[in-house]
Parts: C-alpha cells; structure tokens; sequence
C-alpha cells in the first residue's frame, strides 16, 4: 500500500468524522482511562498518522523518559507498516521523524509557562511548525483549569491542537452519571474533546464523552487491538 492509500483508509478517518471533522486548532482533547489500558498507544498512533500526513508533532511526556516514547512510536509504526503492507516503509519512516520532537519534563518541578514557553520558542523561532502537540503523563489530580486554560491559550496563539492523557486512579465511583471522569470534571470547560477508554471483552472500545459542545455521545465505532496496540475499525 502506498502512504496516500495508507492515511485515506486509516481508521483515524473515523475518528475525525465522529468528532466533526476533528479536534481543531487551538482546542483541547483528553483521552482517560485507567492505568495501562491504552492511552499511551492510542497518543502515538494519533501522533503518526498527522506525520504521515506531514503535519509536524511536538510530544511532551510527564512520566516517561524519552527513549521509551521513541520505543512507543517505533512499534507502532512498525505494527501500522506491517498490517498495511506499507511500500517504501524504511524511506517513509526516515521521513517522518524528521517532524517529530519528543521532550521530557517533570511536573513538580516545571511550570507550565516554562514548558509553553520552551514549546513556543522551538514552533517560532527554532522553525518547527507543529501542527500537533501531544501531553502524555499530565496528572489532572495535581494540577489546574488555570494550567489547562494556559494551553488551551497556547494552541490558539501559535495554531496546534494538543491531545492529552488522563490516568483515573482510586476506587469506584470513577466517572460521574454522564460518564465524565470525576478528576476532569473542574477542566471540562477548556476541553473540547473527551474520551475515556475501557476494556469490553478482549478489546479497548472508545467512548465518545464530550464532542466540542455535546455531552455523553455513546461508544465510537473503534477499538484498540491489545495485540497490535493500533486504533481498529470496529466492524
């Protein structure tokens, strides 16, 4: 399969369609869930295919090091190859990673204008124009609407839309009765985009929370594949 062929029958296709197109310059995406159920896979699978489209991506992680994203974004690129027959796969991915960046920070130990400002100097004046900015490991418990609404504020100042992780901890009850996650219910106003992830027989499904103004839209027609780790058509 070619790269064109590849993005055209992504399920990531899917995806944009069920959120209106997309996510959007300048807003918000959160995609919760426990622990280890798939968020991370899901983050560098959105992230690969914008830079098969060339669409630059800056990926911040707040609990993991950099090698580890790089181990992330290999095997999916990998499994994404392999699945689609992928012609030109090597010469591709040389490409591609020529638009990715992948930086490290601690929450306890950086502000948020510090990150945003180290962002904003690389897109402006280090010449990388991302489209996409990816928060992985944020810790919604610890932080604040101020600190969302300071990105949010950023993705409209320089043009990105920012897709982040949300880790839900502690016992049930979990989600409130629209299925809102109880830790982002004091960020849902700067978040334009909400899904949660949960096991359902032997695959992740995906729940559609929030869509830009709708609230609880029900189950989107994807999954995550535990094996592959790739977002899948639900057929």
């Amino acid at each position: 399969m070619i790269k064109a062929e590849l993005i055209k029958r992504s399920p990531l296709r899917i995806l944009e369609e069920s959120i209106q197109g997309g996510l959007g310059t300048g807003n918000i995406g959160v995609l919760a869930s426990r622990k280890g159920v798939g968020k991370t896979a899901c983050l560098v699978h959105i992230a690969t295919d914008k830079l098969f489209q060339n669409k630059p991506v800056i990926h911040v992680s707040y609990a993991s090091r950099v090698d580890y994203i790089i181990n992330w974004y290999e095997d999916i690129f990998k499994e994404i190859a392999k699945k689609r027959e992928l012609e030109r796969a090597i010469e591709i991915h040389d490409e591609i990673i020529k638009n990715r960046v992948i930086m490290n920070f601690k929450q306890d130990a950086a502000k948020t204008e510090q990150i945003l400002k180290s962002l904003e100097t690389m897109i402006q004046f280090g010449q990388f124009a991302a489209h996409t900015l990816i928060v992985d490991g944020y810790d919604f418990s610890l932080g604040s609407p101020e600190d969302l609404q300071k990105f949010k504020e950023f993705a409209n100042r320089v043009g990105v839309e920012v897709w982040f992780s949300a880790s839900l901890r502690g016992e049930e009850p979990l989600f409130d009765e629209q299925g809102v996650p109880l830790v982002l219910e004091r960020y849902l106003d700067e978040v334009a985009v909400l899904i949660t992830l949960g096991f359902k027989e032997e695959y992740v499904r995906l729940n559609l929370i929030k869509c830009h103004d709708c609230l609880t839209l029900g189950e989107l027609p994807l999954k995550l594949d535990p094996q592959t780790l790739l977002i899948a058509k639900d057929i």
